[in-house]
């Protein structure tokens, strides 16, 4: 305890420099989940997808982060052992922050779409393990964690597939591929509209105490959904072509409607993305300060300080400024041959995914999610459209962050316990 009260102010300004590389590592890597198909199918280029990102992550982040954050994210440890000494808890955080800040910054610079909730909870658990108790992990909670591996991305790729080869049944392999699009693309709009303001409401809004009762939240997105549908459809009937184009301009005018659409898609996923992984950076940074200031109480839910929020959301911006091309390049160009409609397709499936998690309490990463998408649109074309390797590169990144995590973060705790403790 004296050891809290002795260097409290030193252990929060270190925390708040190794929460805010963690924020930044997010930003650098996970923001890509939201730009990276956009960019791909060159809906977007790579700047418009940078600023776009940067306005709706911050806002989610800083707008709907929260007022309280998880303390141990995930429940993931058994705070019980930790009543006796919290300042192993407080040396853990850091540490977990600074393991998992310099893996994303690692894997981001090589391009590989890593899961921030995975490199924080490997981070997590690598230092309670073996610097307190392997009995303060909850494993099943970890075992669960690495299922989703398979699971998450299985949902998203078969969902993404389906979605992909409706379009191609019902639009792209007719004779009058834009008459069957001003048809069909409103019904494609009014999905997007619903599973958006879905997501938008369970990962987005709870975050600022606007809570919206389950019934209520599917009724406002019904409503949501008719209305996008109907001014889809106003504002493609509106638009001039010519009936007599050979059937490659139709196919142009077509992935436009697409393309305008993913937009408005990658903007919802990064305001909900914002709202929800930021308080992977900020949940263990607001424990130590919570730790701190309550003289080593603690708490399940920890308060946040007037500027956690606005470090985390910066950190975010400038992790995504400056290194998030990268795996934007990996995600849009890597895997495989993204066009609006396919990059569509993914980026919807992801989010029905996200939807279907937030409804059963399946343990999601929104990478892996996104990726098992982009692949569903690749087989949908044959395997021969997917690019293996980046795909096997991808994979191995996913089963070493957990491990690179923990050892990292286990080899920061013991430094720091050297230092601080008496």
């Amino acid at each position: 305890m004296d050891i809290l009260q002795t260097y409290g102010f030193t252990l929060i300004v270190v925390a708040a420099l190794v929460g805010f590389l963690m924020a930044w590592g997010i930003g650098a890597n996970d923001v890509a989940n939201a730009m990276g198909t956009s960019v791909g199918s060159k809906a977007l280029t790579i700047k418009q997808a940078i600023l776009i990102a940067m306005v709706f992550e911050f806002a989610g982040a800083y707008l709907a982060g929260g007022e309280v954050t998880s303390t141990i994210r995930k429940g993931i440890l058994d705070s019980s052992y930790f009543i006796d000494s919290p300042e192993l808890l407080v040396y853990g955080m850091i540490s977990a922050l600074l393991a998992a800040g310099i893996w994303l910054g690692f894997a981001s610079y090589l391009g590989w779409p890593v899961s921030t909730t995975h490199s924080i909870v490997g981070a997590l658990v690598g230092f309670a393990a073996v610097g307190v108790s392997a009995d303060a992990v909850a494993w099943n909670k970890v075992g669960g964690i690495v299922g989703s591996w398979v699971i998450t991305p299985a949902i998203s790729g078969f969902i993404a597939f389906l979605i992909f080869q409706s379009a191609q049944k019902l639009i792209f392999d007719t004779d009058k591929p834009f008459n069957n699009a001003k048809r069909y693309v409103p019904f494609y709009m009014a999905a997007a509209g619903f599973v958006m303001s879905l997501v938008t409401i369970k990962k987005g809004l709870k975050h600022v105490g606007f809570e919206i009762g389950a019934a209520e939240g599917y009724y406002v997105s019904i409503a949501i959904a008719i209305l996008v549908g109907i001014i889809g459809k106003y504002a493609i009937n509106r638009i001039k072509y010519d009936e007599k184009a050979d059937k490659r301009t139709h196919f142009a005018n077509v992935e436009k409607v697409f393309a305008i659409l993913m937009v408005v898609t990658a903007c919802c996923m990064a305001f909900a993305h914002g709202s929800n992984d930021v308080a992977n950076a900020i949940g263990p940074l607001a424990a130590v300060v919570s730790i701190i200031h309550n003289d080593g109480e603690i708490t399940s839910k920890a308060g946040l300080v007037w500027w956690i929020l606005p470090l985390g959301g910066l950190g975010i911006v400038a992790g995504l400024a400056l290194f998030g091309h990268r795996v934007i390049a990996t995600i849009g160009n890597g895997i495989t041959h993204l066009t609006p409609s396919r990059g569509f397709a993914a980026e919807l499936a992801a989010a029905c995914t996200v939807v279907i998690a937030s409804g059963t309490g399946l343990p999601i990463s929104t990478t892996q999610t996104l990726v098992g998408a982009v692949l569903g649109v690749g087989m949908a074309r044959g395997i021969a459209a997917i690019n293996l390797g980046v795909v096997r590169n991808i994979v191995v990144s996913w089963v070493v962050t957990l491990p690179a995590g923990a050892g990292l973060s286990i080899l920061f705790f013991f430094v720091l316990k050297g230092i601080f403790a008496p």
